[in-house]
């Protein structure tokens, strides 16, 4: 498998329900010195702080497209995409600009650093 397409399936994996609401899981995912500076302007400082917020997360339905990848340096890769979230009962359908950076530790790729800015919303046509 290719680097993006590999990165991108990581990138999905991290917006399915099941893998948000999987400590196991996340703690192989997330690097032990992970940062976010989430969309909704939270930043959560660590990974065991994402991990605990994950599990009450209300879940809303993401995609994503435009993704690229850049890499940084041998082993450090920077992602970039646009997420889109489906509306639910709690908050409105919404897209961000995303980017993380990933870093391979003992030969598994995780993700060290992820930011999520809002997009304005767009006019209709």
């Amino acid at each position: 498998m290719e680097l993006a397409e590999h990165l991108r399936s990581l990138e999905q994996e991290l917006h399915q329900c099941t893998t948000r609401a999987d400590a196991a899981r996340l703690s192989v995912l997330l690097a032990d010195d992970f940062v976010e500076f989430g969309a909704s302007g939270n930043v959560w400082a660590s990974k065991a702080e994402v991990i605990e917020g994950l599990q009450d997360e209300m879940f809303s339905a993401r995609s994503i497209s435009d993704f690229a990848l850049k890499m940084l340096a041998e082993g450090v890769a920077l992602v970039t995409y646009r997420c889109q979230r489906a509306a639910t009962e709690a908050n409105a359908a919404g897209e961000s600009l995303r980017s993380s950076v990933w870093r391979v530790s003992g030969g598994q790729w995780q993700m060290v650093f992820h930011q999520g800015t809002p997009t304005r919303q767009r006019a209709p046509v």
